[in-house]
């Protein structure tokens, strides 16, 4: 097994950032996979009966980063960051009229405003769960929001009441909690934003890309999903691209948040693996798809491909085979996972479902930097 082990790390090494292995065999009995490179990681969290793992995704990613700059493990609040999102949805509806997104997803990039704006805390000190609650459940708080919100816009004096917001805070206070503005953590009193200072995170650092060709490559635009509610624009890049950047960010030490569809048959969590197989292969069961950039693109296009969740990359594998993977760690806990909260997660699935990817600016090889014009 060491032997192997050897072999097929330097074959992965030699093909990390070229182009996927088409057609390669999925192992059919075997799941086992070969780690080549895993990056320090915290454990995975549950984000529980909510549509929250665009935040639990970037804390996830940011614990890590911790980790990486030889800092303390932290356990950081996602529901400080989501409450304070959740007022800025609010506000954007209001001034849309009610006619933009209003619900509990959102992007990758909300973690970081809300972060360089509100702070952050110890998951200790804001968990979210008020009266007794054991997991997070937002679907009857957000229907009750919308539903306060909606009564605003469509009042019969046609006029925002000026103290909308304060209904708006008691209802997310009886249901997350009072937010923290001064605590105490490891004997050390703090504000949310002096916290903050305090990790030594700069968010400057880290950047959204995607690859769709719609839009002209190595140019920003606004990704046309439902939940970048914020309208942020996104890097873009060819495929192959976005493929190099993911292995050259974690063989450099970054991991890295994905946002992806999961409605694919191939996504299997109990198995803890996704790949797409390719059925049109009557006779070579266990074939998976190629995967170029039309492909992606007409399943952008069909909604086939649609932004489902965020999830964390932490490391690179193989299978029995050679075949090369994704270590990802998710946010729906430990339960029903055969990999303690991870899966593994194919390259030709990341080709063809991967939405966007956020991560570190030192992540990007220097020569994709320049085309980005990316300091």
């Amino acid at each position: 097994m060491k032997m192997l082990h050897a072999i097929l790390s330097v074959i992965l090494i030699i093909i990390g950032q070229g182009p996927s292995l088409s057609q390669s065999k999925i192992p059919e009995d075997d799941r086992s996979f070969i780690s080549v490179k895993d990056l320090p990681a915290t454990p995975a969290k549950n984000q529980a009966m909510t549509s929250t793992c665009w935040c639990f995704s970037v804390i996830s990613m940011l614990e890590s980063e911790m980790l990486r700059m030889g800092r303390d493990t932290f356990d950081l609040s996602e529901m400080f960051i989501v409450r304070h999102v959740y007022d800025e949805k609010a506000e954007k509806y209001l001034r849309m009229h009610g006619t933009i997104n209003f619900g509990e997803g959102g992007f990758f990039h909300d973690v970081m405003s809300a972060l360089d704006s509100f702070g952050i805390v110890p998951d200790e000190c804001y968990t979210g769960l008020v009266k007794g609650a054991k997991i997070h459940y937002h679907e009857e708080m957000f229907d009750t929001l919308k539903k306060y919100l909606d009564k605003e816009i469509h009042s019969d004096n046609k006029n925002i009441d000026p103290g909308w917001k304060k209904g708006f805070t008691e209802i997310l206070d009886s249901s997350l909690g009072v937010l923290p503005y001064e605590f105490t953590y490891k004997g050390k009193t703090y504000t949310p934003a002096s916290f903050a200072s305090d990790l030594g995170v700069n968010t400057d650092d880290y950047v959204e890309i995607t690859s769709f060709s719609h839009h002209p490559f190595y140019h920003q635009f606004i990704l046309e999903v439902p939940d970048n509610w914020a309208w942020a624009s996104f890097y873009n890049v060819p495929l192959d691209d976005l493929l190099e950047i993911i292995y050259y960010s974690i063989n450099n030490g970054y991991t890295i948040a994905l946002s992806s569809d999961i409605s694919e048959k191939g996504f299997l969590w109990n198995e803890g693996v996704a790949t797409v197989p390719d059925t049109s292969l009557d006779n070579k069961i266990g074939k998976e798809k190629q995967i170029e950039q039309q492909i992606r693109q007409e399943a952008f296009d069909n909604y086939s491909t649609t932004d489902d969740h965020g999830m964390h990359i932490i490391g690179i594998a193989i299978d029995k085979n050679g075949n090369k993977y994704f270590h990802v760690k998710n946010s729906w806990g430990i339960k029903g996972s055969p990999y303690n909260g991870s899966l593994y997660v194919s390259e030709p699935y990341v080709r063809y479902k991967a939405i966007a990817i956020m991560v570190n600016k030192k992540g990007i090889p220097n020569h994709i930097k320049e085309k980005l014009d990316i300091d």
